[in-house]
């Protein structure tokens, strides 16, 4: 069954918490993207730890093998679900990622996270694409990244629901797909170029749907988060 995922993307501290205490009784997976991982990273991991909540550290790690096999351990030891590298760094930091996380995780006595590559970001347009020397639209790419994730030990891919479907026929149900860019209808799309509502991501395909302002900024959270959530349900009912 898919779930959801708040982006905790908010530039306070007291309002990431307060976040997660109204909504804890939903059973949610918490994204820690850059802004929190950057601006307050050791609290927020500590306070998802303490309300033992599943959360996803969204580093975005891109670097060489050695470099980010070193990252992922450091994020391993906050208990994360799932972490995330690109795959546009390759197959040898790919596996090196995964292989950082495995071997941490056993260290710790921990559960190993998942280790999601990121393939296409939902920001971009074909244009963008082009503009950065990558030939084909969107789904050839984010196909082509999501094999060579696989092949490298990831558990699963970051990828637009628009290219979902279309990675689980050719890769395998069992291969996880993590999508961005998913806005209620009547939503602003915001920055998101690539965007579906939460019943066609999960008709898609989508294993974790990635909502942060049409949840963090609504006047009421939580009726937020539960409407999405009565939205997916009724797509598996």
């Amino acid at each position: 069954m898919a779930q959801l995922v708040v982006a905790l993307d908010v530039p306070n501290p007291d309002r990431a918490e307060q976040l997660v205490d109204a909504l804890y009784d939903l059973d949610l997976v918490y994204k820690v993207g850059m802004e929190p991982l950057y601006g307050y990273g050791e609290r927020i991991f500590s306070y998802l730890e303490a309300r033992d909540v599943r959360h996803f550290i969204d580093a975005k790690v891109h670097d060489i093998p050695r470099t980010a096999a070193a990252a992922i351990k450091q994020l391993v030891r906050h208990g994360t679900h799932i972490v995330n590298v690109h795959a546009l760094g390759g197959s040898a930091m790919m596996r090196a990622a995964a292989d950082a996380a495995r071997e941490r995780a056993q260290e710790l006595g921990m559960t190993p996270p998942h280790v999601f590559a990121v393939t296409v970001l939902t920001s971009m347009s074909a244009g963008d694409l082009s503009d950065v020397g990558l030939h084909g639209d969107a789904l050839e790419n984010a196909m082509r990244l999501a094999r060579l994730a696989r092949d490298s030990g990831c558990s699963g891919v970051v990828c637009s629901a628009h290219e979902a479907a279309g990675i689980k026929a050719a890769i395998g149900s069992d291969f996880l797909t993590l999508t961005p860019g998913i806005r209620p209808g009547g939503s602003a799309h915001g920055d998101q170029q690539r965007v579906m509502t939460p019943s066609q991501a999960v008709r898609a395909g989508s294993d974790y749907l990635v909502v942060g302002r049409p949840i963090t900024e609504a006047a009421d959270p939580v009726a937020a988060a539960r409407a999405i959530l009565d939205e997916m349900q009724k797509v598996t009912a």
